[in-house]
């Protein structure tokens, strides 16, 4: 219980106040007044640290307790502690080395640790993961997009079309990551067309190339993992907001449920250089035991982060779509409203 209660608090800090996180937008006519009554209860981001460093004071008296030490790493994950993420994925890898998602989470913070940069570590990590299993979503999209940035394009189009041979035919978000493997077939001159030309081989031999390289977390409009009910669309930054921005600004995307808890039932990190952003959120980007699939109807909202902070603080941008039904695609978030002072 305390670690599901730690979690969900940490995930509550994404949308914090309503008042905040609902500024210059549509008000969700599902909401009650206890929402209102909530504001006034906020938790602030020092409380919400005190008791993320509770739960891994915990979890040190846990050390067998695989799913408590990745709840742990997630929210060190989402409140941008990656160094402090790092051990805790470690642990959960020790304890569930054959959890291929869990080893390419791992990875992604590692990389976060080095400014973005793929290390040999990280590298190994999706080696594992694709190892066990070659058509896990998130593991080949970070193997596509270290290959992108390296410049090897015909790997990067190789790893994003299996992404894409899991998505239905006709549905947008499969016409978003034929985009990137579109990109990526221009920039290495290949065929417009059919298969890239490079026979498939083991993850090790196309990720390890890159450790000296200095890939970056990936390009805009990254592929991302797709499980269970979902919802799609795309993420843009109003033009009257740009100069208000940098690129290297963090973006949270997070979807949650449009009545009841404002915690997030998924979350998914970028940065203002990845804008505008094609997004998949599901299952397998949840914190708790709450998932998308289980709310009948969601609100997905995105916020440019100044502090990088879960928190929303005076100065952050943010907006929000209308209660949608899990599955929704082609939604259109437009990031237009400042978070002003509470």
């Amino acid at each position: 219980m305390a670690v599901v209660i730690a979690v969900a608090v940490t995930g509550y800090a994404l949308t914090g106040s309503p008042s905040l996180a609902t500024r210059g937008a549509p008000r969700n006519p599902l909401a009650t007044q206890s929402d209102d009554a909530d504001t006034n209860r906020e938790i602030g981001l020092e409380q919400i640290a005190q008791m993320v460093d509770k739960l891994a004071e915990r979890m040190k008296t846990r050390p067998d307790d695989a799913e408590g030490w990745t709840m742990l790493a997630r929210s060190y994950t989402v409140l941008g502690r990656y160094a402090e993420a790092v051990p805790a994925y470690r642990r959960a890898t020790q304890l569930e080395p054959k959890n291929a998602g869990l080893l390419a989470d791992f990875s992604d913070a590692l990389a976060a640790t080095n400014e973005g940069h793929a290390t040999p570590e990280s590298l190994a990590l999706l080696d594992r993961a694709l190892s066990l299993d070659p058509r896990h979503p998130k593991a080949l999209a970070l193997a596509g997009t270290i290959a992108f940035e390296r410049g090897d394009y015909a790997g990067a189009a190789l790893q994003w079309q299996k992404i894409a041979d899991a998505l239905p035919p006709d549905g947008e978000f499969r016409q978003q990551v034929q985009a990137n493997i579109d990109e990526a077939r221009r920039r290495g001159n290949l065929p417009a067309a059919g298969p890239p030309a490079v026979s498939p081989s083991p993850a090790s031999s196309s990720l390890q190339q890159s450790a000296s390289s200095g890939a970056s977390r990936g390009p805009s409009n990254r592929p991302a993992a797709s499980a269970g009910a979902s919802v799609s669309g795309t993420v843009t930054l109003a033009p009257a907001l740009a100069a208000r921005a940098v690129p290297t600004d963090t973006v949270f995307v997070f979807a949650r449920a449009a009545s009841g808890s404002r915690m997030p039932l998924a979350v998914f990190r970028a940065t203002v250089a990845d804008l505008p952003l094609a997004f998949q959120l599901d299952d397998s980007m949840a914190m708790t035991a709450m998932k998308l699939s289980d709310a009948k109807q969601v609100i997905v909202g995105a916020r440019v982060s100044k502090s990088g902070n879960a928190l929303p603080q005076p100065g952050d941008l943010s907006g929000e779509s209308a209660p949608v039904a899990p599955g929704a695609s082609g939604l259109s978030i437009t990031i237009g409203e400042a978070v002003g002072a509470k």
